[in-house]
């Protein structure tokens, strides 16, 4: 069977030497988050289909290699992304942004934390075109390419050089020192970094909140990967809404939907107690499980270097 461990030493990119864990400051502030290197490889997407609890757009398994890339050790926290919302422009209500510009979040309509608190706590509730401007943001402000991972680089990193449902094993009950769910979260989200880390010392990669993917969904996604070589497959948005894929389960959910391989798709039910028209491209009235953390690519492709949402207040909801 082929596995992550017996792959990487023939991997032809910067090996894990070459890329150093760092810690970087959000500049204007006093706010640092943390890069962990992954390095490059090769692993089989999806689940097998004797995976307890596996859904139908989790296969046929494909074979597919990730190169070298640099990912959150945890998912970004309210301290990270108020930055964001204190710091970039705003536009005035109804305008779009123009072409080029990085504008921040018009004012969410309640309380966006949901009375979990921030600081350290996970930011959540916000739409994917958000996050995907929050990283365009950050990129900005650092010099740095920071971007949503894709599907394949955040099942890479989530598993961590295993093939068990969880990567802290083929039980569920192996996922009580490892993930915030919905038995032992209490409901609510946790302070970042509170559980124990993947063997890539990522924490939080199953559970707390669902984190977004730069990925558009596709049910049928893996049966177009299926007996190629990919490499480093994207599949690319365009300016809908809906759907895209969140990935690794949150507080609220029941183990299985925890697993590696689960694929969430985003719905418009997710802004369903929104009353405005059209309604908030940057949060979600009924999605408070879903977060997201950043991934960063020097020698990423043209397409995902110079990728922008094309989401705006006109987009259709399908």
């Amino acid at each position: 069977m082929l596995g992550l461990l017996s792959t990487w030493a023939c991997a032809k990119e910067p090996s894990p030497a070459e890329l150093k864990p760092y810690t970087e400051t959000v500049p204007g502030s006093q706010v640092r988050f943390d890069m962990v290197p992954i390095p490059a490889g090769r692993f089989r997407m999806g689940s097998p289909a004797s995976e307890s609890g596996r859904g139908g757009d989790e296969g046929p398994q494909a074979e597919v290699s990730v190169g070298a890339f640099w990912i959150g050790k945890y998912e970004v926290t309210w301290d990270e992304y108020d930055q964001f919302r204190k710091q970039a422009p705003k536009l005035s209500k109804g305008a779009d942004a123009p072409t080029d510009a990085v504008t921040g979040p018009t004012p969410p309509y309640a309380d966006e934390s949901w009375g979990f608190g921030k600081g350290r706590q996970p930011a959540i509730g916000m739409t994917w075109h958000a996050a995907a401007e929050y990283c365009r943001w950050l990129s900005a402000k650092t010099g740095h390419h920071y971007r949503l991972p894709t599907e394949a680089e955040w099942e890479y990193a989530a598993r961590a050089g295993t093939e068990t449902p969880w990567s802290s094993g083929a039980q569920a009950a192996s996922l009580a020192n490892s993930a915030w769910y919905a038995d032992n979260a209490n409901s609510v989200p946790h302070a970042v970094g509170s559980k124990q880390p993947n063997a890539f010392g990522l924490y939080d990669m199953h559970g707390n909140v669902a984190e977004w993917t730069l990925d558009r969904y596709d049910p049928k996604r893996y049966a177009a990967l299926k007996g190629k070589a990919a490499r480093n497959p994207v599949a690319m948005p365009d300016a809908a809404r809906y759907p895209h894929v969140v990935r690794g389960g949150s507080f609220e959910d029941d183990a299985e939907h925890l697993r590696s391989a689960a694929r969430r798709a985003s719905k418009p039910a997710w802004s369903r107690r929104d009353p405005q028209e059209p309604q908030s491209i940057w949060w979600h009235t009924d999605a408070t499980f879903v977060g997201f953390r950043i991934v960063r690519v020097d020698d990423d492709t043209p397409a995902l270097k110079d990728f922008k949402s094309k989401v705006t207040r006109a987009s259709p909801n399908e």
